[in-house]
């Protein structure tokens, strides 16, 4: 199953890549569940049960992709994982984690749909950074690993876009504010439930600048992968319906090329994650002063 924040409505997804069409949730289940987002992840196996018998063939429109939003529009709490490949560890200069990876928070304010235009702020240093992410339909604490996969929503999407100047400026780094300028969150293009892959554990994963690879990966190559990230962080926090987890990138970042290697105006960066979908990212400048 597939859904969709379609203008601030939930949708079911249905059709063929390149032809998508939406069917309306709370139209369909006459307000049951919806019209938004929040709603349907806070009713989550309800939800299911019903979408799992449901007619999506009729009353379907045309996606349109400009209208998309965030899959999880309005997240309580929002989870970024750090140096979670073990490649990546290695190209930033760390050794990768034998605990729980350095963990982060990206602001909502920074949360977009999956084709946007992203401004660089004056004087940054903009990075890419393509990663699985995770939603929570079931809330959870103290999670046993191998319940883990219960607890997810489903996968989509995301782009932990890291303005480099500003997160490592001492005296200490500002994780938080530097990956969360406005569109520096997208995601998309919809959640996919993890009964839709093979393997939900094994995904290919990759991004591009202007049609040049940057990073292509596979998710098994995760240390801490879903199941695992998530028993770890709930013996800490209690996980909530529609939560957003950015499980972390492979290795590729700019900031780990020799010579360093940032997105600069007018480049278009293209992320994908088999089995879910793409996002399309145009940089610009920012405005001159006044």
């Amino acid at each position: 199953m597939r859904i969709a924040n379609l203008a601030g409505r939930a949708a079911l997804i249905v059709g063929e890549r390149g032809a998508e069409h939406a069917f309306d949730i709370a139209t369909a289940s006459d307000g049951r569940f919806g019209p938004d987002l929040p709603s349907i992840y806070n009713t989550w196996d309800e939800f299911r049960s019903w979408a799992s018998d449901v007619d999506s063939t009729e009353q379907t429109t045309p996606v349109q992709r400009a209208a998309l939003a965030a899959p999880s529009p309005a997240p309580r709490q929002v989870f970024a994982v750090g140096l979670n490949y073990s490649a990546h560890a290695a190209e930033s200069g760390f050794e990768a984690p034998s605990q729980l990876p350095p963990v982060f928070t990206k602001y909502v304010s920074s949360f977009s749909g999956p084709d946007t235009e992203v401004t660089i702020p004056a004087g940054g240093n903009v990075d890419w950074e393509i990663e699985l992410v995770a939603i929570i339909g079931r809330e959870g604490f103290q999670i046993a690993e191998q319940d883990a996969w219960d607890h997810v929503a489903g996968l989509t999407v995301g782009q932990d876009i890291s303005e480099r100047v500003t997160q490592l400026r001492g005296p200490a780094p500002q994780f938080g504010l530097g990956k969360s300028f406005p569109g520096f969150s997208p995601q998309g293009p919809w959640l996919v439930t993890p009964d839709e892959f093979a393997d939900p554990s094994d995904l290919e994963l990759g991004c591009s600048i202007d049609g040049e690879e940057m990073q292509k990966g596979r998710t098994r190559e995760l240390i801490f992968p879903v199941g695992k990230l998530i028993a770890a962080l709930s013996q800490t926090v209690t996980l909530y319906p529609g939560d957003v987890i950015f499980t972390g990138t492979p290795a590729g970042v700019g900031g780990g090329r020799t010579p360093k290697r940032f997105l600069q105006p007018g480049e278009t960066l293209d992320s994908w994650i088999e089995g879910i979908g793409e996002l399309h990212q145009r940089f610009v400048a920012a405005p001159a002063a006044k």
